[in-house]
């Protein structure tokens, strides 16, 4: 351990970019814990003391590090700029010119990179009005919500999210990589001081089942490792122009291909009902509706139907993600091109059903496991004393830890590579 990190900081090039991360994602942290100007003090203390972490904000919460229970600057994180390159990916299914860009290598990546900070401004400004005026209902008002007063706080927010945006592409471009995920990682990990400590302070009757999800979390953990690692390698043979047998090797097809997306996608539908049930509160006429989303559609108080709903809801959007992002017809078509073919497959046609048949089957794995870790906190939550504000992490902040995670020692060993080649040159 302390001979590899001798080596990172041996290494004049990795550490500048490790301390230039650091310092960018302390930045972050500070303007984590600004205000939105112009908020009412008690309203905040009040919000914070009955609403944070808890209802269908919880998870929003979790994956902002507390920015949303502070109302912070940058409450928003970094969904606007994550769905709009969600959106970027699948536009590039549908138009023929984006998915012409899609195919230039990394000049065509930053055309699309460019449209999504295009894209990200009118997504940030659009959720900055949902999320002021949810968060000032209740009868809590965090800010004044009318119009023109609400266009400030619009903008502040706006401001904010494109702040963490340009952090994690400076992250990306002048840190160790991978800026966006860190930011992310970052947020949930801090998050968890403040959880445990709550708990050790004051979660009378709580400790023995917080116990018991930490050991059922730790063994969750080991599987998401095991699980984000996993893949099937499908074997090709290339043509071999000289003499002699053909050159062997292998495309690996991924587990978890989709990542965390689908649970992004589920996350998003389950939790519209109970957003939509505090819109319409203050209507009689919609009471009935409000009733049966908040009885058995509420993430506060999940029912057997919404665990069913959300683990079905990742499943689907595992096979429609792959399905978008993961084109065996061009693969195959790539794999003809360079001489290659399966061992008993024919070129073309068939080396694509091939390669969607193994696709599918490790999606549907791959796909109930990501249901499986989503669903099982939430458990916890309906059948013991722990609330979703109890847990230390998600499920699904679970799987964006060991990925960050792994994806950085990757690239960590990378350069480390790369430096040691350097100086044998």
């Amino acid at each position: 351990m302390f001979t590899y990190l001798r080596q990172l900081w041996h290494s004049e090039d990795l550490r500048r970019r490790i301390l230039m991360t650091l310092a960018l994602l302390f930045l972050y942290r500070v303007v984590a814990h600004i205000t939105v100007p112009g908020t009412d003090p008690a309203a905040l203390k009040e919000y914070l003391n009955t609403r944070s972490a808890s209802g269908p904000m919880g998870i929003f919460v979790a994956l902002t590090g507390g920015s949303i229970a502070n109302f912070s600057v940058v409450l928003l994180g970094l969904s606007p700029y994550i769905n709009a390159s969600i959106i970027v990916q699948l536009c590039t299914v549908i138009f023929p010119k984006l998915e012409a860009l899609s195919k230039e290598g990394a000049q065509g990546q930053q055309e699309l990179n460019r449209y999504m900070r295009w894209i990200t401004f009118p997504l940030a400004f659009l959720q900055s009005y949902g999320f002021l005026i949810l968060l000032s209902r209740g009868g809590i008002k965090l800010v004044d919500t009318s119009f023109p007063y609400v266009l400030l706080p619009m903008l502040y927010v706006t401001a904010g999210s494109l702040f963490v945006m340009w952090l994690g592409e400076l992250i990306t471009e002048k840190g160790i990589g991978n800026g966006i995920s860190l930011i992310i990682f970052t947020g949930i990990v801090a998050g968890i001081p403040a959880t445990f400590s709550s708990l050790l302070l004051g979660g009378q009757g709580k400790m023995g089942m917080f116990f018991l999800f930490a050991i059922v979390s730790l063994a969750m953990l080991i599987a998401v490792v095991l699980f984000t690692d996993a893949h099937k390698l499908v074997p090709i043979t290339y043509a071999n122009q000289g003499a002699g047998r053909g050159v062997a090797g292998g495309i690996p097809v991924r587990l978890n291909q989709a990542g965390m997306i689908p649970i992004i996608f589920a996350i998003s539908l389950i939790t519209f009902p109970a957003i939509l049930a505090q819109f319409l509160s203050t209507a009689p006429r919609f009471a009935s509706v409000v009733s049966f989303i908040n009885l058995y559609l509420s993430p506060q108080n999940p029912s057997v139907l919404y665990l069913l709903v959300y683990f079905l809801l990742v499943l689907a959007f595992t096979f429609f993600y792959v399905s978008v992002t993961f084109k065996v017809d061009d693969l195959a078509e790539q794999i003809q091109k360079r001489g290659g073919f399966i061992p008993g497959v024919r070129p073309g046609r068939q080396t694509a059903e091939v390669l969607q048949r193994t696709s599918n089957r490790l999606n549907l794995w791959g796909g109930v496991f990501l249901g499986l870790v989503a669903v099982i906190p939430l458990i916890f939550t309906k059948y013991s004393t722990l609330s979703r504000a109890d847990l230390i992490i998600s499920g699904s902040g679970l799987i964006i830890v060991v990925g960050v995670v792994m994806e950085l020692i990757r690239q960590v060993n990378a350069q480390l590579l790369a430096h040691d080649y350097e100086k044998l040159v």
